[in-house]
């Protein structure tokens, strides 16, 4: 007897804007997001608990997220538009262009993989998580003047009896964790309340400005953007692809974390830079390096700019503004008996020199000192001050949040955790190998800074 499908699909549908909400526009990149243009996308998944039958689910749910999804799109255009991509030659910028008639593609599906199982958080193979996002796909399209990708896509996934999971893609260029929030809370506000009217009288419209005005570093960073690779025949949109790498969540309490920064702090007295992030960082950094023997390591922050650039510009600012502080050190430094305390020693610096420098924000990347390629490069998606947890359609606050994205490299999701927004969930996907001595790292350095 054949087994049953994984994953069904009970529709494949489009969702536009309310006609005529919308004139064609366009939105163009700057150097924040020239970073991203080449990078994989984001994927984000909640699960909601809710013991619905497939006839509850497709009568009630999924209308009402269509709809709300609907009306939420015509106040953030470049969630319905397409990225667009031109050659080098031509010394144009890319840019996210909606024209009337563009869509999110929306899958609705049904599954039969163990909810309980999956909204845990002991070790689950990622192949599972793969099938409740969306992909782009066949959403590309390349021509010689120009390449034109999607830029967000939706799966919403039905466990009969057990619940739902909402599945997000979004192409990092679309913007930061900062911009996806302000979007998804618009959405969530617009469901409850069926309107828009709440969210147009308390909510936060997205500023499409370009605040970011340096033309000058807008054509050192366009380098970074990687345009020619896009014309190349050899290339392939990102997908998520088979891996036998599992994934696992840990939980820092704040109490854990109010004592371990101050135990570094009163190590190295003379450093004003150690914050209750950079401890948190080192330690997962020191963690990461004793499954790797690599001789060196790099671990890489994302800063959010928004309030730091000169005059700073508003937190509903829409696109990226991250700078990227990155940090090397010697495994054998973080290895050691004081690995937490040399770690946060150079994160907290380079943090600090990052933000402190007159030019640091804007500055290019290609004036760092990496000497060479390093096989072992971390970096944390994410930040503790968005809550995701908050995303509830009128159901419920999500049972399980989980950045499918650092999947595709060697990457840490850290965002506040459900029942306390002061502790830290910490996602991580690695090897079964990798995952089995992590665990026991991470579960000894709880012990010993108890």
């Amino acid at each position: 007897m054949a087994s049953l499908p994984i994953l069904s699909v009970l529709e494949d549908t489009q969702v536009s804007p309310p006609p005529a909400t919308i004139v064609d526009t366009s939105l163009t990149l700057t150097f924040f997001d020239f970073l991203f243009v080449s990078r994989p996308p984001i994927h984000y998944l909640y699960f909601y608990q809710l013991p619905l039958t497939k006839t509850q689910f497709v009568k009630t749910i999924v209308p009402n997220l269509k709809h709300s999804l609907s009306i939420t799109l015509q106040h953030f255009f470049p969630f319905v538009g397409n990225l667009f991509i031109f050659p080098t030659s031509t010394k144009k910028l890319p840019e996210i262009r909606y024209v009337d008639g563009d869509f999110v593609k929306l899958t609705i599906a049904e599954c039969n993989l163990d909810f309980d199982d999956l909204t845990g958080n002991h070790p689950r193979k990622c192949d599972m998580f793969h099938h409740l996002i969306p992909h782009f796909g066949q959403q590309f399209f390349k021509t010689s003047d120009y390449v034109k990708i999607a830029t967000f896509s939706l799966q919403v996934t039905l466990f009969p009896n057990n619940g739902f999971s909402i599945g997000t893609t979004s192409h990092h260029s679309l913007g930061d964790a900062s911009t996806q929030f302000y979007f998804l809370k618009a959405w969530i506000t617009i469901a409850r309340c069926g309107t828009n009217h709440t969210f147009l009288a308390n909510g936060t419209l997205p500023v499409f400005d370009r605040l970011v005005n340096y033309p000058e570093v807008d054509k050192s960073f366009l380098k970074y953007a990687y345009v020619g690779s896009f014309f190349s025949q050899e290339y392939k949109p990102h997908n998520l692809s088979a891996t036998d790498n599992v994934r696992a969540t840990f939980v820092l309490t704040r109490t854990f974390i109010d004592r371990l920064k101050i135990w570094v702090v009163s190590q190295i007295p003379t450093s004003s830079h150690i914050s209750s992030f950079v401890v948190v960082c080192a330690y997962i950094w020191c963690c990461m390096a004793k499954i790797r023997n690599d001789e060196k390591q790099m671990f890489i922050v994302p800063l959010d700019c928004r309030k730091r650039l000169d005059p700073p510009i508003p937190t509903s600012y829409f696109g990226n503004c991250l700078r990227m502080s990155i940090s090397i050190a010697k495994t054998s430094l973080l290895t050691g008996n004081e690995g937490i305390i040399a770690a946060a020693k150079i994160l907290g610096e380079n943090i600090h020199k990052e933000l402190a420098e007159k030019d640091g924000l804007v500055k290019d990347y290609s004036t760092l000192n990496i000497d060479e390629m390093l096989k072992t490069i971390i970096a944390i998606s994410g930040t503790p001050k968005l809550v995701f947890y908050d995303m509830d359609f009128g159901w419920g606050k999500p049972k399980k949040f989980e950045v499918v994205s650092i999947d595709y490299s060697l990457s840490v999701s850290i965002h506040a955790c459900k029942e306390c927004n002061q502790d830290l969930e910490i996602g991580v996907s690695l090897t079964a190998k990798e995952m089995e001595i992590f665990i026991c790292v991470f579960k000894e350095g709880l012990e010993l800074h108890v």
